[in-house]
């Protein structure tokens, strides 16, 4: 019989004293080891998780970064030289998708932040039966492909589409007489229609926060609508229209699938001088150094939104 420890007289001793609390003790001295040590159990380095991530990180991104970037410098033939860099960013091809790129998705994130607003006031200071449904009906844009859009707007708008059929149809025009969807605002119109409820998100979780009681005091003292908006509504709008409107800025930057499905004439962005690049010229190399300088503009922009967000607060604006 192995001697009593220390643990076990003591747990003895209390039992006896408090019968009430005997079966507590004597379970508490069954589970204490029997020489009062404590052995410690073998933990992992902290540090060790984390090399999940990064080795899922560096197989599936940074490695084949460094590919896009490697073949970009070396070309097919597989030296290193700057060459390839000065012949691909000097061109005039490349400085007119750099300019679309930047001024549809500045004009675009600019239509996204007014209409949004214009909705999300109305959705939710304007009661109308309905408004929750029309809100998440709106939502469901998010989850649509960008393509969609397109070809809808190509059903409506296009060429053979609804309304240039009815007018030719109706004034006997022998041609159609609208062609505003195969040019730059086409493009802006359906980005715009496509990303407006990425700004509405954060702003209807803003107006949430608005307390209604503002707008009834300064509605009785009789401060007009645009006052009201002006000076209680915008103010708490800040965050969410800053944050939203970088998301919009950073998405519209790398659109694709909406310039190549509407196909606008002598339209061409970064996306879409990567994919003609590398699939009608077969000219890796610069279809890499574009897209290295694609992914460069979209970390910047992506390093500003989250400073903005960081800055204004992401919780307030309804961010997760």
């Amino acid at each position: 019989m192995p001697e009593r420890g220390p643990n076990l007289s003591i747990a003895a001793s209390a039992a006896s004293a408090s019968p009430l609390s005997a079966a507590a003790v004597s379970a508490a001295a069954a589970s204490a080891p029997l020489d009062g040590s404590r052995r410690p159990g073998r933990r992992l380095p902290r540090g060790i998780w984390a090399l999940v991530p990064v080795a899922v990180l560096v197989l599936l991104f940074f490695y084949p970064l460094a590919l896009i970037l490697q073949q970009g410098l070396t070309g097919d033939a597989h030296r290193f030289s700057l060459h390839h860099l000065f012949r691909a960013l000097s061109t005039h091809e490349f400085f007119n998708s750099l300019y679309h790129t930047v001024t549809i998705a500045l004009t675009a994130s600019a239509g996204c932040l007014v209409l949004g607003f214009v909705l999300s006031l109305i959705l939710s200071f304007v009661p109308f039966p309905g408004a929750r449904w029309v809100g998440r009906l709106i939502d469901t844009f998010v989850a649509l492909p960008t393509f969609l859009v397109a070809l809808a707007f190509t059903f409506i708008y296009g060429s053979a589409g609804l309304f240039n059929q009815s007018l030719m149809h109706v004034f006997g025009l022998p041609h159609a007489p609208m062609s505003f969807l195969y040019t730059q605002w086409g493009l802006v119109l359906s980005e715009i229609t496509v990303y407006t409820p990425f700004v509405m998100r954060p702003l209807l979780a803003s107006f949430s926060l608005i307390d209604p009681s503002q707008i009834e005091v300064a509605s009785s003292l009789g401060a007009r609508p645009l006052r009201i908006i002006r000076k209680i509504i915008l103010p708490a709008a800040i965050p969410a229209l800053i944050a939203g409107g970088s998301l919009c800025l950073l998405l519209t930057v790398n659109e694709f699938g909406i310039v190549l499905f509407i196909g606008a004439k002598g339209i061409v962005t970064l996306p879409m001088l990567v994919y003609v690049k590398a699939i009608q010229e077969s000219d890796y190399a610069g279809a890499c150094l574009i897209a290295t300088v694609n992914i460069v503009l979209s970390f910047t922009l992506y390093a500003i939104y989250r400073t903005v967000v960081h800055h204004w607060g992401g919780h307030r604006a309804g961010l997760v």
